[in-house]
């Protein structure tokens, strides 16, 4: 099918071909016409199938002119990186439309922010949840206004749809759909479409999946010291940190081995830092990237080579929005996962959604092992089977402290995680 069959104005195929897209995508093909009945839709799609423009196409294609100062399309995603990225790509579409599309997150002054949508008014407002409900409070919205809800954002984005008027068309789109994310569909969609185009939690078969053995941080950092040497073989390398302190630690150690190649991005860094970060990977300047799982989740790079992850996530879902982030646009893609023996548990897991793509890998000779631990990594006396040669494939599951502190939280504060990371309340109908 191609977009003309859509019946897509002039107007958008002009811009999709300026910037070389011909035909739909499947997501984009089976999202169409249900959107532009005005259905509630659940698009559930791996990373890179162009879910973006699956919900921006048909919304662009029927949307009005509109002298109104209301935002009439809310978008709601979880970091400032990707409202921007939303925006871009919605502003791409919108070449030929007379469409205000404004974009507001943390980090940024909010009445510049409030003033920007007011003073001309604004057709679709692209934020984060935190943001968009302080605007929303102070009255400028009036009442018109996967993973955010294990952001925290779950308050902001109740009182956000309590904020809504009861006849709007609501959407999300996702690589995942958890059954706590169908719960809270459930209260506030209305009869939606759920629309799939591939079998949830499955990684991207194309991505070659690779697990090694270390047996500490410090071992796993002379481990990307030697391979991350040969750039010709690693490119373009995105490094998932398990969290902003082990980010900026890992920062200073490959920064001082190829200086002037690693970047970092965590929400502990200034707004421009983070948007700079992400700029200079994209272009080049940077060949590594380091960031953790709420700044880059959702974002779409281009040309990723390999994913590293230093550690297997909490959350096993986690694992492949993270090795989605290669392997997209119909090309190959690497992932490497690092694991040490107080991480066997959290490994079996990512096992349970890797497939059968997913193979443990010998070390590469020159890989200096470590004995410094970190102090997190040091066992305390009910983990003294750590301090013995590990064995994971034969061992009962050794954990430390830190790991079952992280497991104990999980357990008792469990959060709603949405794959995607995207809600859309589009077209509020008033």
């Amino acid at each position: 099918m191609n977009f003309d069959e859509l019946r897509i104005s002039k107007q958008l195929i002009n811009a999709l071909e300026d910037i070389d897209i011909v035909e739909p995508t499947p997501i984009q093909e089976k999202c169409f016409p249900k959107i532009s009945s005005g259905a509630d839709v659940i698009g559930v799609a791996q990373t890179g199938t162009g879910k973006t423009f699956a919900y921006l196409l048909p919304i662009f294609n029927s949307l009005e002119f509109s002298e109104q100062k209301n935002p009439r399309v809310l978008v709601l995603v979880p970091t400032r990186e990707l409202a921007v990225q939303v925006r871009d790509e919605a502003e791409k579409l919108a070449k030929y439309k007379s469409y205000r599309i404004k974009c507001v997150y943390g980090g940024a002054n909010i009445n510049t922010q409030k003033d920007n949508i007011y003073s001309d008014g604004c057709d679709v407002l692209i934020g984060t949840p935190g943001r968009i409900y302080d605007i929303a409070v102070t009255g400028v919205l009036r009442d018109e206004v996967d993973e955010m809800l294990d952001l925290g954002f779950r308050p902001q984005l109740e009182q956000i749809l309590e904020m809504l008027p009861q006849k709007r068309q609501s959407m999300m789109f996702s690589s995942t759909l958890t059954d706590e994310v169908s719960a809270f569909i459930q209260k506030h969609f209305r009869n939606p479409e759920t629309i799939e185009v591939t079998r949830r939690c499955t990684p991207v078969e194309k991505i070659e999946q690779r697990v090694y053995m270390l047996p500490n941080f410090n071992t796993k950092v002379n481990f990307l010291s030697k391979i991350l040497a040969d750039a010709d073989e690693y490119p373009k390398v995105l490094i998932f940190a398990e969290n902003k302190k082990q980010a900026d630690r890992l920062f200073d150690m490959l920064d001082a081995k190829f200086p002037g190649r690693v970047g970092v991005t965590h929400s502990n860094k200034s707004q421009n830092y983070r948007f700079n970060a992400v700029k200079n990977f994209e272009e080049g300047k940077y060949n590594i990237l380091i960031a953790t799982d709420v700044v880059a989740r959702g974002i779409d790079f281009t040309e990723v080579s390999h994913v590293i992850n230093m550690s297997p996530p909490e959350n096993p879902i986690d694992y492949i929005h993270r090795i989605g982030r290669t392997g997209r646009a119909d090309k190959d893609g690497v992932s490497l996962l690092l694991v040490a023996p107080y991480e066997e548990n959290l490994y079996a897991e990512v096992r349970t959604v890797a497939g059968e793509n997913i193979s443990e890998c010998e070390i590469p000779d020159g890989v200096e092992v470590s004995s410094l631990l970190l102090e997190e990594e040091k066992p305390t006396v009910s983990h003294k089977i750590y301090l013995k040669a590990p064995s994971l494939k034969n061992s009962g599951g050794a954990f430390h402290e830190r790991s079952d502190k992280r497991k104990k939280v999980n357990s008792q504060e469990r959060k709603i995680v949405i794959g995607g990371i995207l809600i859309i309340l589009a077209i509020l109908r008033l």
